[in-house]
């Protein structure tokens, strides 16, 4: 559909025009190695989003998962990031082979606020650490090597305003279930009723197969 009635913001100019200047605060956090802070916050961190953009511009966001700490600090400006059992797509890996610039965003449960780090990446087959990556018996088959180029903290705002860890606010059930969304559009072959015991609680034993 076309839409006619938009106005467009095309030029940095306008975009300053139109949010003002950003606050001295915003402007001087950002830091090229980590913090002691940081290394604490990584620590807690069970969960983080990896965005990449391939060479052609496409853009991948994907979700990395584990028990928190999961991320493995080398030093002070090298991360490496465990891959676990998935869907073996690796949309972000195959952009990392040909753009290597990364974005993370580290979430710990319950706190609105976030830890970004931007770098480059490399994909990583073996290496001494893999023995410190080991969940459950799972012994990683690739990492992400990640060298620093900036870390910062970013304010609560986006996750207070979407109530993100409030309970209350919480509503699962309103889109459809894992089970009725692969049949839907993974093009599943089994029963929702089959698809529904699959992703029921024995699929947490699987996790790491």
């Amino acid at each position: 559909m076309l839409h006619t009635d938009l106005v467009e913001v095309t030029s940095p100019e306008e975009l300053g025009e139109l949010l003002g200047e950003p606050t001295p605060g915003a402007l001087v956090k950002v830091r090229p190695s980590l913090h002691e802070h940081d290394r604490q916050w990584l620590a807690a961190s069970s969960l983080c989003v990896v965005a990449t953009s391939g060479a052609d511009g496409s853009c991948d966001a994907s979700p990395k998962g584990d028990p928190a700490g999961f991320t493995l600090v080398l030093d002070d400006t090298t991360i490496a990031i465990p891959e676990r059992p998935g869907n073996r797509r690796a949309d972000g890996f195959r952009n990392i082979l040909a753009n290597p610039h990364v974005g993370l965003l580290y979430l710990i449960p319950g706190r609105p606020d976030t830890l970004r780090i931007n770098g480059r990446a490399r994909l990583v087959r073996d290496a001494p650490f893999f023995d410190d990556m080991v969940v459950k018996g799972n012994r990683p088959q690739l990492a992400l090597l990640v060298e620093i180029d900036q870390v910062f903290y970013h304010c609560p705002r986006a996750l207070l305003r979407g109530g993100v860890w409030q309970p209350e606010t919480w509503e699962p059930d309103a889109a459809p279930s894992r089970a009725v969304l692969a049949k839907a559009h993974d093009r599943r072959p089994e029963s929702v009723a089959e698809l529904e015991a699959y992703y029921g609680p024995q699929y947490l034993e699987r996790l790491y197969q």
